[in-house]
């Protein structure tokens, strides 16, 4: 597959907004003693067009296999909605194109349920997709896209509607976090939901370790341009003079731990400025640590919903069980 041209955008924001939240956090990081960059911030123009890349990779199960859930299983799964509630808000935290919840989405139109969805995304572009194509796909659903981070926008579909939610963390994105983070980020899910309201999260399950390997250092290349797309915004933004040709992308699995994570590493000793006063020294073959993807295995999820404040309803799995699109109830 070949390689999308990255798309650069001519505007400095660091000369007009040098206190912006996207320069404090990439200072904040690289000042660190373990050096590491927001993985939110992979998200730009350029960024959004790599990953869906990536989603069509060969290498990369993850998105076949939940297709084949939402593709198959999408009735079963508004089924199990319905035995909790009658009419409710969707509500999708990181939508993306929304091409696996769609099927969803028209499954609850085909058996007359009254909602309204929500796809939340940080990304201006995918809502600007969404906004523009869903209506064309879908023209019975009523949907409102919000932009922002999750937990925001979550309090503001609360002042939108009170109806009954139910929330879709789709893709695996739960991966993104490490475990302790994963632990954190539902409880304060929960703390955004009434009790009855309902989750349906993926996981990427464990299997082989090549096969997770595999997924996450594709032979196209595309996951290290993803992650080099990060130090190419950081330049153009934030006016940086990151060398790509001086780090290489370093992927690692543990089978132990079920932890997937990426780096970037520096093959020699650097310096690298950002603005006019920031100087980041690099030792050689020290890491930036880019983002993580865990895996889990049956009982970890289970004890991921009991610690959240979930209790497991019902798992949907893909015909290979290498992942699993699981329901749980807010208790």
């Amino acid at each position: 597959m070949a390689h999308s041209p990255v798309i650069s955008t001519p505007v400095n924001v660091f000369r007009t907004r040098p206190t912006s939240t996207f320069y404090h956090d990439v200072v904040q990081g690289l000042r660190a003693p373990q050096k590491y960059l927001d993985p939110k911030y992979f998200y730009d123009a350029a960024g959004d067009v790599l990953f869906q890349q990536i989603m069509q990779c060969p290498e990369y199960y993850l998105t076949s296999c939940e297709m084949e859930i939402m593709t198959q299983q999408s009735a079963a799964i508004a089924a199990a909605f319905s035995k909790h509630a009658t009419d409710y808000d969707i509500i999708e935290l990181g939508a993306g194109d929304a091409s696996k919840s769609i099927h969803l989405l028209q499954a609850l139109i085909d058996n007359g349920t009254d909602y309204t969805y929500y796809p939340i995304d940080i990304s201006g572009n995918v809502i600007e997709l969404l906004e523009s194509t869903l209506p064309k796909q879908l023209p019975q659903l009523n949907f409102r896209g919000l932009q922002g981070e999750y937990f925001e926008m979550l309090k503001y579909a609360s002042t939108i509607s009170s109806r009954r939610k139910i929330l879709l963390f789709m893709g695996g994105n739960i991966g993104n976090f490490s475990p302790a983070a994963a632990r954190s980020f539902c409880q304060q899910l929960r703390q955004h939901l009434q009790r009855g309201d309902l989750l349906l999260t993926g996981f990427d399950l464990k299997k082989h370790p090549q096969l997770i390997l595999h997924a996450y250092n594709d032979s196209a290349g595309i996951t290290r341009e993803f992650n080099f797309n990060l130090l190419r915004r950081i330049n153009r933004e934030l006016n940086a003079d990151f060398d790509i040709s001086r780090f290489e992308h370093f992927p690692t699995y543990d089978p132990q731990s079920g932890s997937c994570k990426s780096y970037l590493i520096s093959l020699c000793a650097q310096q690298v400025h950002i603005g006019d006063d920031v100087i980041i020294n690099f030792r050689e073959n020290e890491p930036i640590y880019m983002e993580i993807s865990q895996k889990y295995d049956p009982t970890e999820i289970n004890q991921l919903a009991a610690f959240g404040g979930f209790a497991p309803v019902v798992e949907f799995h893909d015909q290979k069980n290498w992942f699993a699109d699981c329901l749980w109830q807010a208790v």
